[in-house]
């Protein structure tokens, strides 16, 4: 059996639960709070105790998030595109955000994932402070994220969820099973168990090599008889190249000349393809009379982003569904509360298709 610590943060205090853990269960045996000195703070005296693993949970306000349309569900394609898709949104660029996302719905199409980032040195920060006390968590989550998702809407992410103790204890117990979200990822991934990961790795080298001896004698067997069809192809590559482009004489590497080639071509894309500002504006000109201000337009390609404020969320919804008249995939991607009470939004759209 052995002994986890989850710090779990929370706006006001530190609460931190000590489980046994045995055999995919997990009994709290103590849970505390603090009160720390400073904002997000750790007091040494609750790590100090020997843990053999510690998870740290954060709380929502802490994190920023963006809800994304995408046509696949895999998390990990999905974590990839982010930095593309939110580079625009986020200030100072997608380079010093930690992104990991999550799957909260589905239509016919398409899937529905809430992408989750927060700045590195936020992390950098907190990573620093848990070490100091000796601490290095597996992971960083966010229980309220956890409890978000369950019965996902973009309205609940404006406001702060309320948990009780009680609460908050079982949804710690399902993140240790299985994270919600991670965000100990690039220079701040967990290393212990990379470390664990190295030796097998060692050990695997070996018997890959031993292999390797048994079927080296194969693949060199393999490697003669298609001798010939390389070459083959290769000519047939050259003659295909020469009838793209029949004006070019010095052929030195067909595949990395057909790349320039290319480059080239898409370098001219913006010649041949653009968008129409003044039809965009036209469009949204035509948008019934609501309480929503915008102060930035964006257009590329086709691709519609609208921010902007109003006076309530159904003035949102509105200017969404009015929206969608004129452009497919009219969605509110981003929306909080400001500090005069208005409703801060993001809507995302795209050209109606031919």
């Amino acid at each position: 059996m052995t002994r986890a610590l989850f710090i779990d943060i929370t706006d006001k205090e530190i609460n931190t639960y000590i489980f046994d853990v045995g055999q995919g269960r997990y009994e709290l045996k103590e849970n505390r709070k603090y009160t720390p000195a400073e904002k997000y703070d750790f007091p040494a005296e609750a790590i100090d105790g020997g843990f053999d693993n510690i998870y740290l949970s954060l709380p929502a306000g802490l994190l920023n998030f963006r809800v994304l349309d995408t046509p696949f569900s895999d998390r990990e394609r999905i974590r990839e595109v982010l930095p593309f898709e939110l580079d625009g949104v986020i200030l100072g660029g997608t380079d010093k955000a930690l992104f990991d996302d999550i799957i909260v719905g589905r239509t016919e199409s398409k899937y529905q994932a809430l992408a989750v980032y927060i700045e590195k040195s936020v992390v950098r920060d907190m990573l620093a402070k848990l070490n100091s006390c000796g601490a290095d968590p597996v992971f960083i989550t966010s229980l309220e994220v956890g409890k978000i998702v369950k019965d996902f809407s973009p309205e609940k992410l404006l406001s702060p969820l309320d948990l009780d103790d009680n609460e908050r204890v079982a949804l710690a117990q399902e993140e240790m099973r299985s994270p919600t979200i991670n965000l100990r990822r690039e220079e701040f991934a967990y290393t212990r168990d990379i470390e664990k990961t190295k030796r097998y790795f060692k050990t695997t080298a070996v018997l890959v090599t031993l292999i390797a001896f048994v079927v080296s004698a194969g693949l060199l067997f393999q490697i003669m008889t298609t001798k010939n069809e390389i070459a083959a192809l290769k000519n047939d590559m050259r003659k295909k190249y020469q009838d793209l482009f029949p004006q070019e004489k010095n052929i030195m590497n067909e595949g990395y000349q057909l790349k320039a080639h290319m480059k080239e071509l898409s370098g001219k894309e913006e010649i041949f393809i653009g968008v129409s500002p003044l039809d965009v504006l036209w469009k949204l000109s035509q948008i019934g009379k609501t309480s929503a201000v915008f102060y930035e337009t964006s257009a590329d390609r086709g691709n519609l982003i609208l921010k902007g404020e109003a006076a309530s969320l159904s003035d949102v919804q509105k200017v969404k569904d009015e929206i969608g008249k004129f452009f497919d995939d009219a969605n509110i991607s981003d929306s909080k509360t400001s500090l005069q009470g208005k409703i801060l939004f993001t809507i995302t759209a795209k050209e109606k298709r031919a």
